[in-house]
């Protein structure tokens, strides 16, 4: 693991940071809020995955949660959205490719080398940063924007164990209902429909799939 950067911010240490992804052949940056603590410390974690075209550095610039993860005593962790770099595919469209991994297995060429970000956020990442941060692995929460409520949602409800919370702004909750998602998943994980299911919220839930106390807030302009 690289440091890229740290700064000091309302009692805490936001850095950011890289490595060589097993899971995606390439290097990934993401950033890390560490709060001060005791020495021997273990702090809940709570996962932030950004919105299409998004990076790690999104919500580190706009979304002003410092102030009170230094008060809860929180570590946030904020991936990037997808594989980047020389020789990984993209697409034109703002849809598909860098930058819009929808957080799925991609089992399709060109796609299925280096987008495998289910498997980094489940997996890889929790791993590295177990390794290398003070954080308590017991006491998890996840929460995203947008494809990041997707990834977020899709996430809490194929491993309910693993969190203690789960939220999500403005999520795509239904994908394999709208054409755009239709695209997405056609591309990256073929024409067989069933294997979508793993990656929408609604019909993950269909399935089956369940997380305590589940809320829907909409709105009447909806």
């Amino acid at each position: 693991m690289e440091t890229i950067s740290t700064n000091r911010s309302f009692s805490g240490t936001q850095g950011v940071y890289s490595h060589a992804s097993s899971m995606t052949g390439t290097d990934m940056a993401f950033a890390v809020y560490v709060p001060d603590h005791a020495q021997d410390a273990k702090l809940p974690v709570v996962w932030y995955l950004s919105g299409l075209t998004c990076t790690h550095a999104n919500v580190m610039e706009k979304g002003e949660y410092r102030r009170l993860a230094s008060e809860l005593g929180l570590i946030i962790v904020a991936p990037d959205t997808s594989p980047r770099g020389e020789g990984v595919p993209d697409d034109p469209s703002y849809d598909m490719g860098q930058g819009a991994g929808f957080y799925v297995d991609a089992t399709q060429e060109p796609w299925n080398d280096h987008f495998q970000m289910r498997s980094y956020i489940e997996q890889e990442l929790p791993a590295l940063i177990a390794d290398n941060f003070p954080a308590d692995m017991e006491r998890q929460g996840i929460f995203g924007h947008s494809m990041g409520g997707h990834g977020a949602l899709t996430i809490a409800l194929r491993n309910p164990d693993r969190f203690k919370s789960a939220s999500a702004f403005s999520p795509i909750v239904a994908p394999i209902e709208c054409p755009w998602g239709k695209k997405a998943l056609g591309r990256y994980l073929g024409e067989d429909q069933a294997a979508w299911r793993d990656y929408d919220a609604c019909a993950l839930i269909e399935d089956g799939a369940r997380f305590p106390d589940l809320l829907v807030d909409q709105g009447a302009g909806d």
